[in-house]
């Protein structure tokens, strides 16, 4: 073709166009889709099945636990009836002892006992009688959060302010002895608890008394511990028939 007036030659012409892709490499991206989709499934149900079968892989502490056929009571004095306490002391009746409630709610169902105790005539001496005792018992279902980190930071608390802790083993899940005289030389202040977790359950045993010295003899650690345990392990019994 003869130059034009500028001396060029004709604007070139477009570009060519882009070559499609081959039957193979359509299969292959096509395949891969399907197989992610495949996979994607099966993952999803075998998640589903690991829910199911073992559920623990997606709780978490604070996930409820199972109450293990633990139920309330209307007169909780009755039910956790503190009979090894009561063959050392007997139960003062008045207008405020003992006392019991019980409470209802989605979240968490309460009930609790309150005595006053007094010395039984013929134990630790004919004249023997503690100035000031007491029993309070205590169960809580929860089922909206899991008790188990709150029960464990009450026993830290009670150590570091100088009660001694014992391992109840055997007790529901998981079950401490808290005790502490914080008497003096003359006189002694005595505390005794029994905590208890067991699933979605905490249950709380506590005694209290004081005595003088030379006029009453206190129980020992040993014997509170042995009492209140045993009848912690009454009580949780009750709770479950």
């Amino acid at each position: 073709m003869p130059p034009t007036a500028s001396g060029f030659g004709p604007p070139p012409g477009p570009p060519a166009a882009a070559t499609a892709p081959t039957g193979r490499s359509g299969g292959n991206l096509r395949r891969n889709t399907v197989w992610a989709f495949v996979g994607a499934l099966l993952a999803s149900a075998g998640w589903a099945t690991a829910v199911i079968v073992v559920p623990d892989l997606v709780s978490t502490d604070s996930s409820p636990r199972s109450l293990g056929g633990y139920h309330l009571s209307d007169d909780f004095c009755a039910t956790a009836k503190p009979s090894r306490l009561l063959q050392t002391y007997t139960v003062t009746t008045d207008s405020n002892s003992p006392s019991h409630h019980t409470d209802r709610n989605p979240a968490l169902d309460s009930m609790n006992c309150s005595m006053s105790l007094k010395r039984t005539a013929g134990t630790g001496g004919s004249s023997a009688s503690a100035e000031y005792a007491s029993a309070y018992i205590r169960a809580d279902l929860h089922k909206a959060v899991n008790p188990a980190p709150e029960l464990r930071a009450n026993k830290a608390l009670y150590t570091a302010r100088g009660y001694q802790a014992t391992d109840l083993p055997g007790l529901g899940e998981e079950a401490y002895f808290l005790y502490k005289d914080d008497g003096s030389s003359t006189y002694h202040s005595l505390y005794a608890e029994v905590d208890v977790l067991d699933g979605g359950m905490t249950f709380y045993l506590t005694y209290n008394a004081s005595y003088s010295q030379g006029k009453d003899n206190p129980p020992s650690m040993n014997d509170l511990r042995t009492a209140l345990q045993e009848d912690a392990d009454n009580a949780l019994r009750a709770m479950r028939k």
